[in-house]
């Protein structure tokens, strides 16, 4: 990525660490965009990805989440969709970032009658790590209620 602004000279290059944030900000909107996609969304994770849902379900490894987002889609809860919001990122080593997140769940099945099941709110976490091919990837993404 060329962190330099062509259009203004005078503006300085972005840092590395800088362009890291950059770059894992665009890996969370494209998580977001893709929580749809059985096929993109488990790509923007590592093959060996650890994951635990707001619901406390855990499934370890990218074929295991390709298959429980397949199986999730042909259910009602194709119509639970969230958003996130980045609220810091930290930096464990220069190829490792710890991202604190804010879920926010909105329940769209239209069967629904009464409150959902599903706390509004969680508190996301993912470990963030950047692969040979310089690209970041999610290891690890854990979710909390809150209440």
């Amino acid at each position: 990525m060329d962190t330099t602004n062509a259009t203004d000279p005078a503006r300085p290059a972005l840092s590395a660490q800088d362009t890291d944030e950059l770059l894992i900000r665009e890996l969370v909107a494209r998580s977001q965009e893709a929580q749809t996609d059985p096929e993109v969304l488990p790509a923007l994770h590592t093959s060996d990805l650890v994951l635990i849902n707001l619901a406390g379900r855990r499934v370890f490894g990218r074929e295991a989440f390709a298959s429980a987002m397949t199986a999730a889609l042909a259910s009602p809860l194709k119509d639970v969709r969230t958003t996130l919001e980045v609220d810091d990122i930290r930096f464990v080593r220069p190829d490792v970032a710890i991202v604190s997140l804010t879920k926010t769940v909105h329940d769209e099945r239209p069967d629904m009658q009464g409150p959902s099941d599903f706390p509004s709110t969680g508190a996301m976490t993912y470990v963030m790590t950047r692969g040979e091919d310089d690209d970041w990837r999610i290891a690890l993404a854990q979710t909390t209620p809150i209440a």
